[in-house]
């Protein structure tokens, strides 16, 4: 349901544009304002006005404000290449393609997980956010690998415990543009958006902690393949982390790697597998772990980078 605002231009905003006081007053860009004014849901004294018009100190905003949009829900339909690598009553493990989301967001209209497993019969847990159900942790979209979803609400529970007190063992296998210097390291540094606000993030000073480890497994002449576990989980953490150390994911251009070198290698998206997940099985306690192999499109590029090698 749409919200009525109305309050007068406080002095500080004397003589700014129209759009950019709303912008201010209200938090939201001076692109979201301009439509509003456009759409006519913005009165100054009781009268239409233009985006650039100049507010008064003291004139009167009436404002209609659009409902926040519905979360979207998953669509339960089968995803194709996503395989199974473990299941029983509380947990199944997936093998994550790529162009899957983990759930569904405002503004993704592709496959999703969750969607993907309701899709073939599989109950998940009906614990949090509803366009969520039983997932505990998620992929980027593009990132392929092992992921867990709980199906009963004690695995959820005791899943997003592990992994909010990092008791969850997560390996990845990142190909890197160039030679780590040293080899094997940890990248303890900070990660929040970036100020552009593009869908970037990046190391920030207050941001939230996070911390990387990585481990070299093979030099090739353009690149290496590295053994990553993460400490904590931020989005986008090893591809931000990487491009910090100067050394971007082969075909993450988001991130600044060479567009010849993943053209070289065939690659159109960031060269990051989750490998392995381990962790404490919330039913048995036992320490269970699964791996992945990687998909067509990374092992190509693995093969052709390791041709050129020395």
């Amino acid at each position: 349901m749409a919200e009525q605002r109305s309050l007068p231009v406080p002095d500080g905003l004397e003589g700014e544009r129209l759009d950019a006081a709303l912008s201010r007053l209200f938090g939201f860009s001076r692109t979201r304002a301009a439509e509003l004014i456009v759409d006519g849901d913005v009165l100054v004294d009781g009268s239409p006005a233009a985006k650039s018009d100049r507010v008064h100190a003291g004139a009167w905003l009436d404002v209609t404000l659009p409902p926040p949009p519905s979360a979207p829900m998953p669509v339960a339909e089968p995803v194709p290449g996503m395989t199974i690598v473990y299941e029983d009553d509380d947990i199944v493990v997936v093998n994550k393609p790529i162009g899957v989301a983990a759930h569904p967001t405002t503004g993704w209209t592709g496959p999703t997980v969750i969607g993907g497993l309701l899709g073939t019969g599989h109950r998940v847990a009906t614990s949090g956010a509803a366009e969520r159900q039983g997932i505990v942790h998620r992929l980027d979209a593009n990132t392929t690998g092992a992921m867990v979803v709980a199906k009963s609400e004690h695995a959820y529970s005791r899943l997003k415990r592990a992994f909010k007190e990092r008791t969850v063992d997560k390996r990845y296998h990142a190909l890197v543009q160039g030679h780590p210097d040293p080899l094997r390291g940890t990248v303890d540094a900070p990660i929040d958006r970036h100020p552009s606000g593009d869908g970037r993030f990046a190391v920030v000073a207050g941001g939230k902690e996070s911390v990387t480890h990585y481990d070299t497994i093979e030099a090739f002449r353009a690149a290496s393949l590295l053994d990553i576990k993460l400490e904590t989980g931020r989005t986008h953490q090893i591809r931000v982390h990487m491009s910090a150390l100067r050394h971007p994911c082969v075909g993450d251009m988001m991130y600044g790697a060479d567009p010849t070198l993943a053209a070289r290698l065939g690659i159109t998206r960031q060269w990051l597998h989750a490998v392995s997940l381990a962790f404490e099985h919330p039913a048995t306690g036992e320490w269970v772990s699964f791996t992945t192999d990687y998909p067509d499109d990374l092992a190509h590029a693995l093969k052709v980078v390791g041709e050129e090698s020395w």
